[in-house]
């Protein structure tokens, strides 16, 4: 065992454990995850979170209960649930599709997934809507239009926000992306004061529409987009 960083912090990890996976904490100078090969550590103060790609059949079986920690997360009613999970694994047959979970001692407590934007999606006709609505499309969000990788969900459960976790998910998820932009939708808050919104801005992630509403959701929501890579 040995400590990593500040000592009043008390980050500690496992190398013996880090030995079976990949050679990485988030903590350890000058690395970075090599997300696309398998699981990694993220330690936080005093606590440990795997970061694990999934294979389609894994995210698939794991679908109902990433799907209870999307309801949590969102504060969505839960009579959702079944017609989510059948969304969710229509979803593993879209091109570049690519999923991540954050795993800890108490089970999955975050996930996060995405593929390549297409026409033939709902969400790619709502981001359309959304920019006629607003006079466009312009010249370079056409550009962004024919070639984003979708953030279709990401999600931390609300008792272990506050770890790093959506940041890890999203740049693991993200990292070598097969598109030159990365799109997602978040909820509007007032002055953007939340932890969704200084996550994104940090990443480096624009306005393309502000205030849409989509059909099955009364709230207001920000679609935002990135230059890819982060």
């Amino acid at each position: 065992m040995f400590e990593i960083g500040n000592r009043s912090d008390h980050i500690k990890c496992l190398v013996s454990t880090f030995c079976s996976k990949l050679p990485f904490c988030s903590r350890w100078p000058n690395t970075r995850p090599v997300a696309p090969l398998g699981a990694y550590f993220w330690c936080h103060r005093t606590v440990s979170f795997e970061i694990r790609r999934l294979t389609p059949p894994e995210f698939s079986v794991l679908a109902p209960q990433l799907v209870e920690i999307y309801i949590e997360a969102m504060n969505y009613r839960p009579d959702i649930l079944h017609n989510r999970i059948a969304s969710w694994r229509n979803d593993l047959i879209r091109p570049g599709f690519s999923a991540l979970i954050a795993t800890h001692d108490n089970g999955t407590v975050g996930v996060a997934y995405g593929f390549l934007g297409s026409p033939d999606n709902w969400w790619d006709a709502e981001l359309r809507r959304g920019l006629r609505l607003q006079g466009g499309p312009t010249e370079k969000q056409w550009d962004i239009v024919r070639n984003y990788f979708e953030l279709a969900e990401i999600h931390v459960l609300p008792q272990y926000q506050g770890h790093g976790l959506g940041k890890q998910l999203l740049e693991g998820l993200l990292w070598n992306a097969p598109a030159r932009y990365a799109l997602l939708s978040t909820p509007e808050v007032p002055n953007e004061d939340n932890g969704a919104f200084r996550l994104y801005r940090s990443a480096g992630f624009f306005d393309i529409i502000r205030n849409h509403r989509y059909p099955a959701d009364a709230r207001p929501f920000a679609i935002l987009g990135a230059t890819l890579p982060l």
